[in-house]
């Protein structure tokens, strides 16, 4: 009941609300970004959602295309721009994805989208992570987000699709505004950004 008909509608009723409340800051960091990256304030990139369908997920742009000698982006770290710092650190460059949300793409609660290369190189069980629209918070993001390995990652992905509900939903709400506030776990020890995932050593 909860899962098929409260959820959905949950999710739209309070995209639409935080989108509306959150409208003036959309909008001036809409055109900071606009500023700092000449032109290009959003981020779009491909993700897999429910059951593996891809869809587009739209992010504030907080890095650079600056690229080296030989044609290649440069690291994340020098890419990171100060304005995407400060937006990367607020999580307010998740923000758009309320649009997402609004599509039905994604939910406010479920394991991260990532990126479709990663899709061959789960096994059974964290394939699981598919059953449910991605969302833009989750168990995983509450219980270290970036700071915790892959491994540990989806194991919180799977719990959550084995305990949706919406207590639990709530929980991982509240927790998410502590986290944010708090600015836990925003990045690995080692990057700006998420490690990549490689699959699952043998």
């Amino acid at each position: 009941m909860y899962k098929q008909g409260v959820k959905p509608l949950l999710d739209f009723t309070l995209a639409l609300i935080g989108f509306v409340v959150l409208c003036p800051v959309f909008l001036f960091f809409a055109l900071a970004l606009f500023i700092a990256n000449k032109g290009k304030p959003f981020f779009f990139q491909t993700r897999p959602g429910k059951n593996g369908r891809l869809f587009k997920i739209i992010k504030f742009k907080t890095m650079n295309d600056k690229k080296n000698l030989d044609g290649n982006l440069l690291a994340d770290s020098e890419r990171l721009t100060a304005m995407g710092s400060i937006v990367r650190k607020t999580s307010i460059d998740e923000i758009p994805q309320l649009l997402n949300v609004l599509k039905g793409d994604m939910s406010l609660i479920g394991p991260r989208p990532l990126l479709p290369e990663y899709l061959p190189l789960y096994n059974e069980t964290q394939q699981r992570r598919h059953e449910v629209r991605p969302g833009i918070t989750g168990w995983a993001q509450v219980n270290g987000r970036n700071a915790i390995s892959w491994q540990k990652k989806f194991e919180y992905d799977v719990w959550y699709v084995e305990h949706i509900g919406f207590k639990v939903d709530a929980m991982i709400f509240l927790k998410t505004i502590k986290k944010v506030f708090n600015k836990e776990g925003i990045s690995s020890k080692e990057s700006v950004t998420c490690l990549p995932f490689y699959g699952n050593k043998k």
